[in-house]
């Protein structure tokens, strides 16, 4: 194919026709001068100047000779002058996929175009650039972030004032009476922010709600949860809590535990849940399983806000864990100085739990429907944990929340008999195999990892990683209202 009549666009091509450009300028000449000197029409002659056409040998030899250089001097590698440099550069930037991604049209620079008005350009664009790279959450990245967000976390014993406020006070302006959260006052919740929620079959799979902000309307899965007051509560929580686009993945992480925390304040009411706690501590009769039961939550939420409370209301530091059944750690919190496994950075989630913990244990165990109670030797001291498995989409996940042998006399459960012994800080415990298995089997086998995905992916780009925003859009412009 004759090179001439080639469009695409090409960064050699455009080095090359700056640089005839700025020659031809040089002497003198104009564009229609030096089309006649090589035998081409002006339009042509501009097509290479611009870039949008890559010349073949014999008319770069051609332009040469008109210009009075050498065919090298053409496709030399030597800096241009610095406004072709700035124009090349420009041009480029266009021509990329990620100009077009910001919705905006390719234009010719026009000559008056002062250098500075280019250089600003370049720079927004490269800012534009550095940006993406941040919100870019590589794993690293995610585990900083958990990392920097579980030391807040336990700095504040998990406690957050501010959200308990706000939740206390959208309750009051819905006259809740205290106790648990019926359905209806759930409800009412959404009315008073404006919200209406609508059930449908098609909500984007990469997605648990949409708000429609503009309209007012709350969309949730037709198929509804075994609680369908969390998923509503949590989406409605951004909107109390005044989020915006999260502009990195350590503020969508904040913004994440900031609406399951209001979530959790509004369905496990601070001022009753105090009391109560505080009744069952007299009695030595804490149980998570009592506060799951009086507020109708699932074991989950009701481990997440016995952390919540424990430490500010009843002076007891605590640890919480969910492991998938595969062994990994996917969420950790503890302020009770109990030592879980870490990798370099001091993150947790990742990590393999040690199989003699509580949250490994109670996977072994064939009886569900009563909590799974053990004592746990550890280097650090002994603690006493709680456990329950839950089922997700994503296989089964354990649930625990443990304290300090001293702290185990103020809940149910401390008369168990089950004990195990962890060394989990060290490689000898049991994430090295014993050494007469691992020499027969080191060269025989090859596993396929069962990890959540989460962990191990890369998460795409975007102000809420892991969405597909263009599914999210296409589904607001279905079912907004006409």
């Amino acid at each position: 194919m004759d090179p001439l009549d080639d469009e695409t666009p090409d960064g050699d091509a455009l080095a090359v026709g700056r640089r005839v450009r700025a020659l031809r300028v040089e002497r003198g000449m104009t564009l229609a001068a030096l089309a006649a000197a090589v035998g081409r029409a002006p339009s042509q002659l501009s097509m290479i100047e611009n870039g949008h056409r890559e010349p073949r040998l014999s008319m770069l030899r051609a332009i040469a000779r008109a210009l009075d250089v050498s065919a090298d001097t053409l496709v030399s590698e030597e800096p241009l002058d610095a406004r072709s440099a700035l124009e090349v550069a420009l041009e480029r930037e266009m021509r990329s996929p990620r100009f077009r991604a910001l919705g905006l049209t390719p234009f010719r620079i026009p000559k008056g175009m002062p250098d500075e008005a280019i250089a600003a350009i370049l720079r927004l664009t490269g800012e534009i650039d550095r940006l993406r790279d941040e919100r870019q959450a590589t794993p690293e990245e995610a585990r900083r972030a958990n990392l920097e967000l579980r030391r807040l976390m336990r700095a504040q014993g998990n406690y957050f004032p501010d959200l308990e406020r706000q939740a206390a006070e959208l309750l009051a302006a819905v006259g809740h009476p205290g106790g648990p959260l019926t359905q209806r006052a759930a409800g009412e919740i959404a009315a008073h922010l404006g919200v209406t929620l609508h059930y449908v079959a098609d909500l984007p799979a990469s997605t648990r709600s949409v708000v429609d902000l503009r309209h007012g309307r709350l969309y949730l899965p037709h198929r509804v949860s075994a609680d369908p007051r969390a998923a509503m509560l949590q989406a409605l929580a951004s909107r109390v809590l005044g989020h915006a686009e999260p502009a990195s993945y350590a503020e969508f992480l904040r913004q994440r535990v900031e609406q399951n925390y209001l979530a959790g304040a509004l369905l496990v009411p601070e001022a009753h849940a105090v009391a109560a706690l505080a009744e069952a501590k007299r009695r030595r009769a804490i149980s998570i399983e009592d506060l799951r039961d009086a507020y109708a939550v699932s074991y989950e939420t009701a481990a997440h806000r016995f952390t919540n409370l424990a430490t500010r209301h009843l002076d007891i530091p605590v640890h919480f864990l969910k492991v998938h059944e595969s062994g990994t750690i996917t969420k950790a919190y503890e302020n009770d100085d109990v030592n879980f496994p870490t990798d370099r950075l001091g993150s947790i989630e990742g990590q393999l739990c040690c199989r003699q913990w509580t949250s490994r244990a109670v996977f072994d165990v064939d009886d569900r429907f009563n909590p799974y109670f053990q004592y746990t030797d550890t280097g650090g001291g002994t603690y006493w944990c709680t456990a329950r498995v839950e089922h997700s989409s994503q296989g089964a996940h354990s649930v625990s929340v443990g304290v300090r042998f001293d702290d185990t006399r103020w809940f149910v459960g401390r008369d168990t008999p089950h004990r195990g012994v962890s060394r989990h800080a060290d490689e000898v415990c049991c994430r090295r195999p014993p050494e007469g298995l691992a020499e027969k089997w080191r060269e025989g086998a090859w596993p396929n990892v069962a990890t959540p995905r989460t962990l191990l992916a890369t998460l795409p780009t975007g102000a809420f990683p892991g969405v597909d925003t263009t599914d999210v859009y296409a589904f607001l412009e279905q079912h907004a209202p006409t």
